[in-house]
């Protein structure tokens, strides 16, 4: 019996449209990465976490803004652009644990990375789109408070112009400041998500890193409790008694750095030119500039670089 064949005409018409190339496919690669952190195109369950970590970080400002328009400048303290960045570097690295893994490990673990490089796509140019989607969210998340915040400062001043042209430095600064905590809470957790394809797992590793590190350096780091006395003949002076920590003297200095948390903290104090409180960032004080610029630059040029190595060889 002769083998029999037939030919069907389904139909299917050849695609004549624009071929917008490898831009568009960049672009489509972005554009995703955005919508998938935000939860857009899905239920609303993928969109409360994404949600109840953006009012975390506008919520303290929107607040601060209402206490000036009630009280004034009688209002006490109200933390400025620098303190600002500190108080919501919480909210804004457990944005980054919980939402960087979604652009990564789903991907890997469905087969998708695959499907996205049979397009005229190298790994690079998906890394690329992945990573420039987080930081762009990250990065308006970190500006959104402080532009709030920074109204909140001009208006309720009893003379904005002058209030604007005496700290008109704070805006450079807490763009720069910002833009370097968007790109550290960028790198590390993608890093990590790279080695994955478990978000949850992904996830407890980043935040476990940074509950970690933080309380083993303020665990070591050795602080002095400071306060004047008096001297028998009626004269003061100022007394130092060390803490009761693991860690004194310089070694102190060097065992506050294990702290992950604080390495973009210490960036935002050097750029506005602040003192911190916090023991772990305070015992470092006294080292050169430069090694907590080499620090920032270690943790975050480290896991871009990493992240990049173990993607460079995926194929279609």
């Amino acid at each position: 019996m002769q083998p029999q064949g037939e030919v069907y005409n389904l139909g299917y018409q050849r695609y004549d449209g624009p071929r917008e190339g490898r831009r568009r496919a960049r672009r489509a690669i972005f554009e995703n990465g955005v919508r998938t952190v935000l939860g857009l195109g899905r239920g609303p369950r993928a969109k409360v976490i994404p949600a109840l970590l953006f009012l975390g970080a506008i919520v303290p400002a929107l607040i601060f803004v209402i206490i000036l328009s009630v009280a004034g400048s009688s209002a006490g303290f109200i933390p400025g652009p620098s303190d600002y960045y500190q108080v919501i570097s919480i909210i804004l690295l457990l944005f980054g644990a919980i939402s960087a893994p979604e652009l990564l490990c789903s991907d890997r673990r469905d087969n998708v990375i695959h499907l996205y490089l049979v397009r005229p796509l190298t790994p690079t140019d998906y890394l690329l789109g992945r990573f420039l989607a987080f930081f762009t969210i990250v990065l308006a998340l970190a500006y959104s408070g402080q532009i709030i915040l920074q109204a909140g400062l001009i208006l309720s001043a009893s003379a904005p112009w002058e209030y604007i042209q005496d700290n008109w430095t704070d805006i450079p600064r807490f763009l720069g400041a910002g833009f370097l905590m968007a790109l550290f809470i960028t790198a590390v957790p993608l890093a990590v998500a790279s080695f994955t394809d478990r978000r949850a797992y992904a996830a407890a590793f980043v935040i476990g890193l940074f509950i970690i590190s933080t309380g083993v350096a303020d665990g070591l780091t050795s602080t002095e409790d400071c306060r004047e006395v008096s001297r028998p003949d009626g004269s003061t002076e100022v007394a130092c008694n060390s803490g009761d920590r693991a860690v004194t003297g310089e070694a102190a200095q060097w065992f506050s750095l294990i702290s992950i948390r604080d390495v973009p903290v210490r960036i935002n104090d050097m750029i506005f030119g602040t003192e911190n409180e916090t023991p772990s960032i305070k015992a470092a004080a006294g080292l050169h500039a430069s090694i907590p610029i080499a620090l920032y630059v270690l943790f975050t040029a480290g896991p871009v670089l990493v992240l990049w190595l173990r993607y460079r060889r995926i194929r279609a």
